[in-house]
């Protein structure tokens, strides 16, 4: 393949290692990067919302030419049960702005688009190549990887881990454990294509300007796990995501799950008269600030979903992947610049600006939710929707029953279900732990 030394190796091209080599590179380190896909963004399926500030430290220029398709005006929050939602609808002018905060993308496309810009700053990327194992020398220092082309060994002073979320290199090098089924979500989703006008109609849209809706509820059948609905220039992203160790204990099915949430009485009227050109699966990080391995060692750190970086409280994932690549590479800099070697010692340094930036005080201030949500998941995602539903119903219906009565009822509807002592408990648990 190459018999060059490099000043890094990225393995990997999706968010953050494509930041992390254009950081590199941009400074005039040397880099390779290496992607075992076809090409960069052909293994994702994220959403996918991009946050403008992170990419704007990167590229602030980005919206001249990079491929987004609208800009968010509007979230929605649904609960659904399985005839109807009860929903949260924030939207705001604001947000028509001359820099808009965030864009929907197709990732596929944007993150073609990143990776010719890696090349233009000067890395050197070749996709295809899959990284089979780290090299280290006698004193476990990594000082390189081995590839599947014949058995080709690439040497460097530092190696970027940006393999996403299974992590295999890292787990194989015994740098990290692999994944707990209670720590990853298994998603899937699907590319509903509309005339560009008919989806503005049904999303109440003009221009590029776009919505989300994020939805929790009977859709997850008793799972930890989330929906959501995106809407592109011509498509609509639709999908649902639930914790594969839940997959394990009910045998439900993500084919299965996505079926159910497309015929749900709220969302089947959008994607109405659809045709699907995309299907595709991925595993999201879940495990939040208590599942972040050990970032850096003896030449080498990690980043992204490779890292646990992932904000599932807030669906913020690509701007932790892009904030800790750039967060790597200038540490990276830093260090060549003093001319010092990339040992665990100094790459320390990286695991310190992690800890000062909004990456890890977000995920250390949601440490406890995670389990919270994983333990509870039949009451938050089965049970509280139902419940609250049904209030909602008897608050609008009118047949004649005393407001009173209703209000009776519907106070006992949640105790039966869930006693005084379980209501309480619930509050208490979920206030502690968003804390």
């Amino acid at each position: 393949m190459v018999d060059e030394r490099f000043d890094a190796i990225v393995v990997g091209a999706g968010m953050a290692g494509n930041a992390a080599a254009l950081t590199m590179a941009q400074r005039g380190l040397k880099v390779l990067q290496l992607e075992r896909g076809e090409y960069s963004g052909s293994k994702n399926v994220q959403g996918a919302i991009l946050y403008s500030d992170m990419l704007e430290k990167l590229i602030p220029d980005f919206r001249d030419d990079a491929p987004l398709e609208r800009h968010l005006v509007e979230q929605r929050f649904w609960m659904l049960d399985d005839s109807s939602h009860v929903g949260l609808h924030y939207r705001s002018d604001d947000f028509n702005e001359e820099k808009p905060n965030r864009y929907t993308i197709i990732r596929a496309q944007f993150d073609k688009w990143f990776s010719k810009k890696v090349q233009e700053a000067g890395a050197l990327v070749i996709c295809e190549t899959t990284v089979t194992e780290l090299v280290t020398n006698s004193a476990g220092k990594v000082i390189g990887v081995r590839t599947d082309r014949d058995g080709t060994t690439v040497l460097a002073d530092v190696v970027v881990l940006a393999e996403g979320v299974s992590g295999l290199l890292g787990t194989r090098a015994g740098l990290r454990d692999i994944p707990k089924a209670t720590e990853v979500a298994l998603a899937v989703k699907e590319m509903h294509f509309l005339p560009r006008e008919t989806i503005e109609a049904r999303f109440n849209l003009k221009g590029d300007e776009g919505t989300v809706i994020e939805c929790v509820g009977t859709i997850s059948r008793g799972m930890t796990g989330m929906g959501f609905i995106y809407a592109n220039k011509e498509c609509i992203s639709l999908g649902i995501g639930c914790l594969v160790s839940h997959f394990e204990q009910t045998g439900e099915t993500p084919y299965g799950l996505i079926e159910r949430f497309k015929r749900h009485p709220s969302v089947a009227p959008l994607i109405e008269g659809s045709e699907v050109k995309e299907y595709a699966a991925h595993l999201i990080p879940e495990g939040g600030f208590k599942s972040i391995p050990q970032l850096y060692g003896d030449g080498w750190v990690v980043v992204g979903d490779a890292a646990q970086l992932n904000n599932a409280i807030h669906r913020e994932g690509s701007n932790l992947a892009m904030t800790s690549g750039r967060i790597a590479a200038e540490t990276i800099f830093q260090i060549k610049s003093r001319r010092d070697p990339m040992t665990a010692e100094n790459l320390s340094l990286y695991k310190d600006k992690i800890d000062q930036s909004f990456i890890m005080k977000d995920l250390k201030k949601y440490k406890n939710m995670p389990a919270l949500l994983h333990t509870q998941s039949q009451n938050f995602f089965l049970t509280y929707p139902q419940l609250v539903s049904k209030a909602m119903q008897s608050f609008v219906r009118v047949d004649g029953t005393p407001k009173v009565e209703k209000e009776r009822m519907t106070l006992r509807s949640f105790v039966s279900a869930r006693s005084w002592f379980g209501l309480f408990g619930d509050a208490f648990r979920l206030a502690r732990a968003w804390r």
